[in-house]
């Protein structure tokens, strides 16, 4: 593995380096602890040879040196033929390939990730997501058509445009800025197709006269539930000559396009090895706020919005990538994805979503380079959770696993669990079928936790204290606002964002609470009586738009589940009403039960604790 080494130490320096440990425990009793991912200055301690074998990570062709910078420091071993990785960096490939990759490796994408990966399917999401919620949930992006198949309603808005409009054309999957043209005039329309061919934004904000886009890291460690995380630090990279609007500069690149392979090239290019200077031609993005901040502007209101654009952006990819994922990956361990939003401030400072890059480059030429990438792919790799599998996993023949293996990795696999019990369908299916604009009935939620349910929490909590410089941006305590952008509901956000609501302001309290379920193996499904078998509860939920006491019957089918609703107003006269059927990924059965959650002195909870024990053999 060739490795470049960021600041060669002498050995007597060397010596001086803080040693960590390499595994940081898990925040809850009976969790599995994670691999350290060090800085430059510390040394990582070996682990035993049994477990120093299992830290494999395949290499490719598009590794960068900084992801090989930190593994090798994690004390990785390289491999390209090796199909027992724990790690790989490397391309995004076609989603029946993910089918390859065991439960404990990861991948550094997700199945889909395309979907807004490419610049076309980027912006016909997109344009989905405004013309079902407007222009002001979803007016962050320049207007844009797909050629050939929009080439009529292009040509309209071309001549409705004037004269005096300018057009930027690119290729839908290429990077680099090659291909990229900014035009004013229909016979400089390229005749080869397929093309993007977007309105052009022409009053840019300008830095001493130049023209600028912004390089935000986005890392997305899982779709189900949804998390989010954006890298405080990232890049702000100039064009290399002073900005003109006149249309006989257009077909100059050096003053319209941003990108750094385009710019480098030019003669005038300045680099800057300073991340906290404004100077040359790259800056760091703390060091533009800075800038931003002493001409009396407000960068936390720019910060805010760009977080809101990430936000429904990585949202328009989700049906495409949850539906992927459930068809072709083991475990949803396996998958996590960094993305590279391209953003550029309007003279007004509004920013708007150039692009999204699935594979942004890592290459790290300069100190300032090697400053932002290598910290971010560091706490980026923290961030992800590297667990040691117990050594049958990856060899199932083998006999040989030590009993320091199991008792550092024995719990290992239950990260990677993806079965869930009846008992769980049901509560999933309940909630799902409801109205989630009632805040105050989806926090009940949280009133019964099961086993999946104080696993996940729990995974979530041990995942956001090891942030690092990344700051999660979905769930949040204000996320609820963004759940009706789903295409579909799911269960897992709105657990997450119940709990962000209840405890972001008590952080340790929730802890506490997950501390001590794990400690009794809630999370592993040790369960001694039934009080985290949700419907063995009577449920007696409070609708705010009736302001009735309503209680709620679940049947089981093959399809799904229906739910009823029973009020118990007095001008109700008793009836039940159906409220909604919902299909839910339940087993191919015949009808199982009629679970009542009824709140009557004859409760059913002996019916559903029966009808669960009944099928709790039943497949995943």
């Amino acid at each position: 593995m060739t490795v470049i080494v960021e600041d060669p130490m002498s050995p007597d320096v060397e010596g001086d380096l803080v040693e960590r440990s390499a595994l940081v425990p898990s925040l809850f009793p009976h969790m599995p602890p994670t691999l350290y991912f060090s800085t430059a200055d510390e040394r990582v301690e070996l682990l035993p040879p049994e477990q120093r074998k299992l830290l494999k990570w395949k290499i490719t062709t598009v590794t960068p040196n900084v992801v090989k910078n930190a593994i090798s420091r994690s004390h990785f071993k390289a491999t390209k033929k090796s199909h027992d990785w724990l790690g790989c960096w490397g391309h995004h490939m076609k989603s029946p390939g993910f089918k390859a990759i065991r439960e404990y490796q990861k991948l550094n994408h997700f199945p889909g990730s395309f979907q807004i990966g490419r610049k076309d399917r980027l912006w016909r999401n997109l344009s989905k997501m405004q013309a079902h919620y407007g222009k002001r949930e979803f007016g962050f992006f320049p207007r844009s058509f797909i050629l050939p198949q929009d080439i009529k309603l292009l040509r309209k808005a071309w001549e409705d445009g004037g004269s005096k409009q300018k057009w930027i054309v690119k290729p839908p999957a290429s990077a680099r800025g090659i291909g990229i043209q900014v035009i004013h005039k229909w016979s400089q329309m390229p005749r080869k197709r397929p093309l993007l061919v977007q309105k052009y934004l022409h009053k840019p904000y300008l830095i001493s006269g130049n023209k600028f886009d912004l390089r935000i890291y986005v890392y997305v460690t899982s779709y189900d539930p949804l998390r989010v995380y954006i890298f405080n630090d990232g890049l702000v990279r100039f064009a290399s000559c002073k900005y003109s609007p006149s249309m006989k500069t257009l077909s100059n690149k050096f003053m319209h396009l941003t990108n750094y392979s385009v710019n480098k090239k030019n003669s005038e290019y300045q680099s800057n090895s300073d991340d906290k200077a404004c100077q040359g031609h790259k800056w760091a993005l703390k060091a533009l706020w800075q800038y931003l901040g002493s001409q009396g502007i407000n960068t936390s209101l720019i910060w805010d919005k760009i977080k809101d654009m990430v936000i429904k952006t990585i949202i328009a990819s989700d049906p495409y990538v949850n539906t992927l994922v459930k068809m072709h990956v083991r475990s949803p361990y396996s998958c996590h994805e960094l993305f590279g939003f391209d953003i550029m401030l309007d003279e007004n400072l509004k920013p708007w979503v150039l692009e999204v890059n699935i594979s942004p480059s890592l290459h790290s030429n300069t100190p300032l380079d090697v400053s932002i990438k290598g910290q971010m792919i560091r706490d980026l790799l923290n961030l992800a959770g590297f667990v040691l599998p117990l050594t049958e996993d990856i060899t199932p023949s083998s006999s040989s696993a030590s009993s320091s293996t199991s008792s550092l990795c024995g719990i290992a696999r239950e990260n990677w669990r993806s079965d869930i019990s009846t008992d769980e369908k049901v509560k999933r299916a309940f909630y799902l079928s409801q109205r989630l604009g009632d805040q105050d009935f989806c926090a009940t939620v949280l009133d019964v936790l099961t086993p999946d349910d104080v696993h996940v929490l729990a995974e979530s909590e041990d995942e956001l204290s090891r942030k690092g410089d990344f700051e999660r941006v979905f769930p949040s305590h204000a996320s609820s606002r963004y759940l009706r952008f789903f295409e579909q509901p799911r269960y897992l956000n709105i657990l997450l964002n119940q709990w962000e609501q209840k405890y972001w302001l008590t952080r340790s309290k929730g802890i506490s609470l997950l501390k001590d379920l794990c400690e009794r193996k809630v999370h592993l499904g040790n369960l001694a009586d039934s009080v985290h078998h949700w419907s063995s509860k009577s449920y007696r939920g409070h609708r705010s738009d009736t302001h009735s006491l309503t209680s709620y019957r679940c049947q089981l089918t093959r399809s799904g589940v229906i739910v009823t609703q029973r009020s118990n107003a007095e001008d109700d006269n008793d009836s039940d009403h159906e409220v909604q059927s919902v299909t839910a990924s339940l087993p191919d059965m015949s009808l199982l039960s009629t679970i009542c959650l009824s709140p009557s002195p004859t409760s059913s909870s002996s019916l559903a604790s029966e009808s669960l024990r009944r099928h709790d053999d039943l497949p995943a």
